[in-house]
């Protein structure tokens, strides 16, 4: 599996910076955010690099598949019953501070929109 050696998400995927792992397959990995902006806030990531969702293609349709499929596992683990949010930040305006594609998963409360 491609990984950039510089990358920190890529450090973490490869085991070399650790993190509790809430989530894991073969493709993406999902683990609690060290910045919550909610009581459960999870990112999943592929364990591929990809520097943001702009980066894809429909090459990678399954892949964003199974993003999208484990941020739904880990709700159903985080027990959101009431609800929750998917976000996928993409590019300096798009407010993504980590250039590697990921979800965040925020739940555990009521998600207003727009934030606040």
């Amino acid at each position: 599996m491609a990984t950039t050696p510089d990358c920190l998400f890529c450090k973490i995927a490869d085991g070399v910076i650790p993190v509790t792992r809430v989530y894991e397959n073969k493709a993406v990995l999902a683990f609690p955010d060290i910045n919550p902006q909610a009581p459960v806030h999870i990112l999943v990531i592929p364990k591929q690099h990809f520097a943001s969702l702009a980066h894809t293609s429909s090459t990678e349709a399954e892949l964003l598949n199974e993003l999208l499929l484990a941020a739904n596992k880990v709700a159903q683990l985080q027990h959101l019953d009431n609800g929750f949010r998917v976000v996928i930040n993409t590019g300096p305006d798009g407010g993504q501070t980590v250039d590697h594609l990921h979800v965040h998963l925020l739940g555990g409360r009521q998600m207003h929109w727009p934030p606040g």
